[in-house]
């Protein structure tokens, strides 16, 4: 059980979210706010970036595991905590933990990011590397809570979590009081349904729209049927979002308080993960940036001033290196391009000029000399090239062919 009868008939108010706040106070930061011209000019309003990806451990989790933990009871305590993740919560419990003094552990999938792992374990908690993906490492640490008696801290079924992440929806307030609309990203409904406990109680005006990425959406199937339902196979680069069923603590709160669940594409994941780095400066994984590609996407679908919450900057260095290339690609800032050419001395010299001619930047190039669907004085190139844009890449297909290539892709 990851929490009692009690707690799941209990919900969640606007004092709860109060009495987060003070709990929180010297524990977790109250984040920045910036600015951002560039997505305001797209939105045609006002368009500020909730900088959570700046909280301690690099995102909001600390809040609502801090204020789990701080609410049991002195046996249970001594009996320390337990929890399941492959990053944020399991820092978040982690550092909440130490300061409590409760001691913790941590299952973690086999394959989660060495940075993450080792991160954890600095904070002070016992990480046990169990199976290969987040739901094996649940089942695991629950087993690990029966056994033991230490207490489950999910990661965002329980009312004291989601009044902890519901602070966020109060600093928003007080730093942009002028807002219309907050866009928060949504994995199991935690933290948007803290936000909107606390913005709407004192703001019913504001619009409240969350996020889930296409291929892990499990909440406009579950508004639908007015229930949780659970997705048997969610996919996408966004962990801290790839949740397969809503919470039931969560579910009803969203249901009840927020206006709109939209969904964004891996491409439009990238794109804004891509503008985040570049425009914001900010380091931003791609659950956090769910918002911004939502703003991306319908420009036009949200009253100005917009809040868009970036929850999360606990990105793997490898999936940013990956993200970062998919986003340019999306925005058609990176070419693969394969052709053929007549296998013999200063060939391949004579194609990276033509390619410099019109200022392609050259990745990487892959040469094959072997193959049966070759000539015999045939090489085909495979050239993953840098361009500034989707006119610069036809640009530089057509140059290719003027100079009698054969561009096969």
């Amino acid at each position: 059980m990851s929490y009692s009868t009690a707690d799941r008939l209990r919900s969640v108010t606007l004092d709860d979210v109060r009495g987060a706040h003070k709990m929180l106070s010297g524990v977790a930061r109250t984040t920045a706010m910036e600015g951002s011209r560039h997505l305001s000019s797209q939105v045609g309003a006002p368009v500020l970036l909730k900088c959570e990806n700046l909280q301690r451990t690099g995102s909001f989790k600390l809040r609502g595991a801090y204020v789990r933990i701080a609410g049991l009871l002195p046996e249970e305590r001594a009996a320390g905590v337990v929890a399941a993740s492959a990053g944020n919560h399991a820092q978040g419990v982690a550092l909440a933990s130490s300061l409590l003094g409760v001691r913790s552990t941590v299952f973690m999938p086999k394959g989660a990011p060495l940075p993450k792992i080792s991160a954890t374990r600095e904070y002070g908690a016992e990480v046990r590397l169990h199976g290969q993906v987040v739901d094996e490492s649940l089942a695991a640490a629950q087993e690990y809570a029966r056994e033991t008696g230490a207490v489950f801290i999910h990661p965002f079924d329980h009312p004291d979590v989601i009044a902890g992440q519901g602070t966020v929806g109060l600093e928003i307030l007080e730093q942009c009081p002028e807002v219309r609309t907050v866009v928060v990203g949504v994995g199991g409904g935690g933290l948007a349904a803290g936000i909107a406990v606390a913005v709407k109680a004192l703001r019913p005006d504001v619009r409240i729209v969350g996020v889930q990425a296409e291929g892990a959406a499990a909440f406009p199937p579950s508004l639908a049927a007015g229930r949780p339902v659970s997705l048997s196979h969610p996919v996408t680069m966004a962990d801290g979002i790839k949740v397969g069923r809503p919470g039931d603590v969560p579910f009803a709160l969203v249901g009840e308080l927020v206006d709109e669940v939209c969904t964004v594409t891996e491409d439009e994941l990238s794109a804004a993960l891509l503008l985040c780095l570049e425009r914001a400066k900010l380091v931003v994984e791609p659950a956090g940036a769910s918002p911004v590609a939502a703003l991306l996407s319908r420009p036009e679908a949200f009253e100005g001033p917009v809040v868009a919450v970036l929850s999360g900057g606990n990105v793997d260095p490898v999936l940013m290196e990956r993200v970062l290339r998919h986003g340019m690609a999306a925005q058609g800032r990176y070419l693969a391009v394969r052709l053929r050419l007549t296998d013999r001395p200063g060939a391949l010299a004579s194609l990276l000029g033509a390619l410099s001619v019109v200022d392609a930047n050259v990745l990487d190039v892959g040469h094959v000399r072997t193959n049966p669907r070759l000539g015999l004085t045939e090489a085909e190139v495979e050239l993953h090239l840098e361009t500034k844009g989707p006119a610069h890449c036809a640009e530089v297909q057509q140059a290719l062919r003027d100079a009698g290539y054969t561009v096969m892709g």
